[in-house]
């Protein structure tokens, strides 16, 4: 289900659960949370959304821990598993989402333009998926918010992760 088509049908298997929603951004800079709050009734699901452009912000609003940002960058899937869990927490949701990454044009910290990670924590825990994203900033950040929705709807699906 490609990108803003999966957002409908991630809020509707959350309605079905009775369960709210986080989002956690770094590179699509709101744009998942405006993609799921273009869905009419999204508020009865969505509780909020935090742009942490900046890497201190996702230690200080998210709580992704210093270490974790000194070790390994902003740019990492570990990272992006903490940002989807700080945000949950920080925002008594029970399921966050978050991507992170880079959209270019230039690289960051030797990632090269396109590398994305994005996350979706449950209560059941928390997965990421790593992703290289071809063209410029527009498509990079429009596939990562795509791939974030995706990834949401895979794990709440029928099925082991999802129940």
């Amino acid at each position: 289900m490609p990108g803003p088509a999966a957002a409908p049908h991630l809020l509707d298997l959350l309605a079905a659960r009775g369960w709210t929603l986080a989002v956690a951004e770094s590179l699509t800079g709101g744009q998942v949370t405006a993609t799921l709050v273009d869905v009419p009734g999204a508020s009865a699901v969505l509780r909020g959304g935090v742009v942490a452009y900046a890497t201190d912000l996702k230690a200080s609003v998210l709580g992704v821990e210093a270490a974790l940002l000194a070790a390994r960058g902003p740019v990492d899937a570990g990272v992006a598993r903490a940002m989807a869990d700080g945000v949950r927490a920080r925002l008594a949701a029970d399921v966050g989402l978050a991507t992170t990454g880079v959209a270019g044009p230039g690289a960051q910290d030797g990632h090269p333009p396109g590398t994305v990670h994005v996350a979706v924590g449950t209560p059941a825990g928390t997965v990421a998926r790593s992703l290289r994203i071809g063209g410029d900033r527009a498509a990079v950040r429009a596939g990562a918010t795509a791939a974030v929705l995706e990834l949401a709807v895979e794990v709440l699906g029928p099925g082991p992760a999802g129940g």
